[in-house]
């Protein structure tokens, strides 16, 4: 990895970064303003820290996806006088021209490459701990894995960090009954006005996207497969269902099965669904959910997809294996492997379909999660003394305060409860 400070053809100087052209700025500087007309809760957050500096001369090192979405939570978090140094938390995640911008354009120390392989990833992790970060902010908890394990000695520096995934919040809640979390992390992933909108809406469209860019097939009719029914689960087995397909939910979770079951979907188990289905999406966070078994009994032309944040979902060892090198790229990121006659194509190497494949999340509903995130950092400057190492919840007032933003955005005014109304909620007295 190579990283560069050198000057710009303004006066000012390139920080720190490492990036695939620096020549596609320009593009990522119109893709980030058109999100930002999608953001205007993270537009008016970014307006206050401007007047208000809430982190002047803190040092962030956030590892995220790099996306326009992100790269407005960037801007938004240097208007507030944060040092900012970011990197990419999935390898096909990035986009160039974003990463490009990002450095040249707004002077935000960024190192990801679209398609780094494993050295360069954690190269990129290691050069956004070098500048010492006070706050961490994480997607998929790499970066506060990688300073608890690797940099110790760095620890009581930081004054805590945040967690935007599902799969990060279990691995932080695991390091945490470990006793093994040494600072306080906000669970930004488990606010109502993320999960609730991002989770479901916003990866239930996305996957969709990523799978039609990549194999342009028919969904009306097909047999769906979707292994996991949380939130997540929930978006993408309604928006698949809403485009006509025949959708079967595959879970551990006997509440979330029967949910599931009364939503209008079949309930199998993946022996079961196998056979049955033609296109296969895991959302469950956990290990090889779709395995060699599984592999033998799907049928010719199966798709297999993933929307769970790290590509363990579906046994990539063992699929290669069965192909014994019989693998070839038959689209732009789909693979196809020919398991004795049987096609199976893999789309986005099995990383994060909605990133690898198309380009993530729409704006308008990162617009919420990173309000929540932005809101979070400033939450935990002012308050990091008062928190306990381990996970904590977004405070209700950040929750309620960004959807009452992206109500008036949107131009919505809510009823509000007399003072009859009030007393009547508080009151036990009342009866039939």
């Amino acid at each position: 990895m190579t990283v560069t400070s050198g000057p710009t053809a303004g006066p000012t100087i390139l920080p720190a970064h490492d990036v695939t052209d620096l020549g596609l700025a320009a593009e990522g500087v119109r893709r980030i303003e058109w999100a930002e007309r999608e953001m205007p809760v993270l537009r008016l957050i970014r307006e206050r820290f401007a007047r208000e500096r809430p982190l002047d001369g803190l040092r962030v090192g956030a590892c995220l996806h790099v996306t326009t979405e992100t790269a407005n939570l960037a801007r938004t978090l240097a208007a507030a006088g944060a040092q900012v140094a970011l990197c990419a938390s999935n390898p096909l995640s990035t986009q160039d021209d974003v990463a490009a911008a990002l450095v040249a354009e707004y002077g935000i120390s960024t190192f990801a490459r679209r398609g780094a392989d494993r050295d360069v990833y954690y190269g990129h992790l290691n050069a956004v701990a070098d500048r010492l970060p006070v706050l961490t902010m994480d997607d998929g908890c790499d970066l506060v894995s990688l300073i608890h394990q690797e940099r110790p000695g760095q620890l009581a520096g930081i004054l805590g960090g945040t967690e935007e995934t599902t799969t990060g919040v279990i691995r932080l809640r695991a390091m945490t009954a470990d006793g093994a979390l040494r600072y306080p992390v906000v669970a930004v992933n488990e606010a109502q006005t993320k999960h609730l909108f991002d989770n479901r809406y916003g990866t239930g469209q996305s996957t969709v996207d990523g799978i039609l860019r990549a194999t342009n097939i028919l969904l009306a009719g097909r047999h769906v497969v979707v292994a996991g029914y949380g939130w997540v689960g929930r978006g993408i087995t309604s928006r698949f269902h809403g485009l006509g397909a025949q959708v079967a939910v595959v879970e551990v979770d006997p509440v979330r099965a029967i949910e599931a079951l009364m939503d209008g979907h079949q309930v199998m188990t993946m022996g079961q669904a196998a056979p049955w289905g033609e296109v296969f999406i895991t959302a469950t966070g956990d290990l090889h959910v779709i395995g060699r078994e599984h592999f033998a009994a799907m049928r010719d032309g199966a798709v297999l997809a993933n929307s769970g944040h790290f590509d363990v979902e579906i046994d990539l060892p063992a699929l290669r294996e069965l192909a014994a090198g019989r693998v070839r790229e038959v689209r732009r990121n789909v693979l196809e492997f020919d398991l004795g006659g049987r096609r199976l194509n893999l789309v986005a190497e099995g990383r994060l379909v909605n990133l690898g494949a198309a380009e993530g999340h729409p704006a308008a509903v990162m617009d919420m999660s990173f309000a929540n995130q932005a809101l979070s950092v400033e939450y935990l400057a002012g308050h990091h003394a008062e928190l306990r190492a381990g996970v904590h919840v977004v405070p209700a007032a950040i929750d309620a305060e960004v959807a009452r933003l992206k109500l008036a955005a949107m131009g919505m005014v809510l009823d509000a409860l007399t003072p009859e109304q009030a007393d009547y909620l508080a009151s036990w007295r009342s009866g039939t």
